[in-house]
């Protein structure tokens, strides 16, 4: 566990790429096989079954350092992390241990069938071998909460420079449903390893925000626009007589859309489409928020089925009979998907129509018109483009329109995570209804750090009431809120839920009692409401 701690360390003290590469480049070049495979799970979310409870945790912890619970919780609520606060109040160790990464992560897998005294003694023995670092990652395995600045990008860069393979090749074999109990590091990265695993997906091409103006890009002739869709991102797979349907988290999604398996079933195999999920019907999508109904359920029922049925609109084509065609243009994949779509029609499968336009200027017009067509804005992605990997600039663009906006007041607000644990970060918006505000949107993003501390000191100065880790404020900051959708809710207070809300800016000009109202809110819902 050293070995990893020490990663760990080396990661925390810097926010350079360069050295969190140079960083994780010395650890795979250093660690053991076994210590290799469950680095690279644990960064890309592949943890192991939780075998212990936070609530036994945090009784075996009290029981070692003899604190009550008022005092635990105190703790808690300065630090903001489980993991880090039992490793803090936890006795000095009294012996040290040799094991790796690996070795620790069998440890605790072992753990499953025994009875809770077993357990308690286990871990408690545990911790007394551990120094507060390797601690602090034992108990982060353990809840299952690790989040450590080190994305799949980021990692499949350092494997890169370690394996001497293209970073894409890197990333391709990061997808899908590997187990790290079952494989080992160098089968991973094996080609043949992984033509053998039918399930598994191509890495997705990601759009960048587009931030200048499209007349920048050249001549339009050269871009396909299409409507930017707001549904679920999905790759659908058929290989060798299975259907898989992967989501963008990688997370294999096919009980959850049963009639795209019916359609995915006549597809021939060797073929790999990449599009949106959306609730869609005669022709044209429904709301979001008819297909957030689906999502998180394991069973549904004939009435979910119906009132919110989905379709795979189709915009690319990464497989074609058995074949990789990602590096051939945007266009002749476009050419392919139209075959494909026409040879085996569905009403499950439809093919967006492409947006044409002889000038930017128009294009902005219809651009002007997203919201009618439920659409976040458009796509622009450039014809003579290869399928890449990762969110690269250049050939892919995402021309949003604006959100929507509404100011709101800070009413309450709750101490962060990770690097955030003890600054209040977390907070709760509220809109006049009367002379009450009601509480409509929480945000966590959207501040400079600098502006952080300063409503953390105002937080501090101005708490009214404690509710656990939560205060109750002075309601006088303002704050611009953005967000992308909006509707009816019965489970929140104001009656309504709004999409992806986030602070655009803090409104030290205006005072709160300008605020948006409840009022003002719901003329937003009647207008652009899903």
């Amino acid at each position: 566990m050293k070995h990893f701690a020490e990663l760990i360390t080396k990661l925390d003290q810097s926010n350079k790429t360069s050295d969190k590469v140079n960083a994780l480049v010395d650890f795979f070049n250093k660690a053991v096989d076994e210590e290799k495979i469950w680095a690279v799970a644990i960064f890309s979310h592949r943890r192991p079954k939780r075998q212990i409870s936070t609530r036994q945790l945090r009784e075996w912890c009290q029981d070692l350092a003899q604190i009550p619970d008022w005092l635990f919780d105190e703790s808690y609520h300065v630090v903001g992390d489980l993991a880090e606060t039992i490793a803090l109040l936890l006795p000095m160790p009294t012996s040290g241990n040799d094991k790796n990464l690996g070795q620790w992560i069998s440890f605790l897998l072992e753990l499953e069938k025994q009875p809770d005294e077993i357990k308690k003694e286990k871990i408690q023995s545990a911790w007394y071998q551990l120094d507060r670092t390797e601690r602090f990652i034992f108990n982060k395995i353990i809840t299952g909460g690790f989040r450590i600045g080190v994305s799949q990008s980021l990692m499949s860069q350092a494997l890169a420079k370690v394996l001497q393979l293209d970073k894409s090749n890197i990333a391709h074999a990061l997808m899908g449903s590997w187990d790290p109990r079952e494989i080992s590091f160098s089968a991973l990265f094996d080609a043949r390893e992984m033509k053998l695993d039918n399930s598994k997906p191509y890495p997705f091409f990601l759009a960048h925000p587009l931030e200048t103006e499209p007349e920048e890009l050249g001549e339009i002739q050269d871009w396909q626009a299409e409507w930017k869709w707001d549904g679920i991102r999905g790759q659908l797979i058929r290989r060798n007589g299975e259907t898989f349907i992967w989501s963008r988290g990688e997370e294999l999604v096919n009980e959850k859309f049963p009639e795209l398996l019916d359609f995915a079933n006549s597809l021939p195999d060797g073929t790999v489409i990449d599009g949106e999920i959306m609730a869609f019907r005669d022709g044209a999508p429904l709301p979001f928020s008819l297909l957030q109904t689906r999502i998180g359920r394991k069973n549904l029922s004939k009435k979910q089925l119906q009132e919110a049925p989905v379709s795979l609109l189709g915009y690319d084509l990464l497989e074609f009979k058995g074949k990789d065609i990602r590096e051939l243009s945007l266009q002749n994949r476009r050419e392919l998907l139209e075959d494909l779509h026409h040879a085996f029609p569905h009403e499950r499968f439809q093919l967006p129509k492409l947006i044409v336009a002889t000038t930017w200027e128009e294009l902005g017009e219809i651009r002007s018109l997203s919201r009618d067509h439920l659409a976040e804005g458009l796509m622009l992605k450039r014809k003579d483009s290869s399928y890449e990997t990762g969110r690269k600039r250049g050939s892919w663009w995402k021309w949003k329109i604006d959100p929507l906006t509404i100011d709101g007041v800070m009413i309450y607000a709750q101490k962060g995570h990770g690097r955030r644990a003890d600054l209040y970060s977390d907070y709760t918006f509220a809109v006049w209804d009367g002379d009450n505000l009601v509480p409509f949107a929480k945000a966590y993003s959207g501040l400079t750090d600098a502006e952080m501390r300063e409503v953390d000191a105002f937080v501090k100065k101005n708490t009214r009431e404690r509710f656990g880790p939560v205060r109750t404020v002075k309601a006088e900051l303002v704050f611009e809120i953005a967000f992308e959708g909006i509707q009816d809710s019965p489970r929140h207070k104001s009656g309504i839920a709004l999409r992806f809300p986030r602070i655009l800016r803090w409104r030290k000009d205006k005072p709160k009692e300008e605020a948006n109202t409840l009022e003002d809110l719901k003329a937003i819902l009647k207008t652009y409401g899903g």
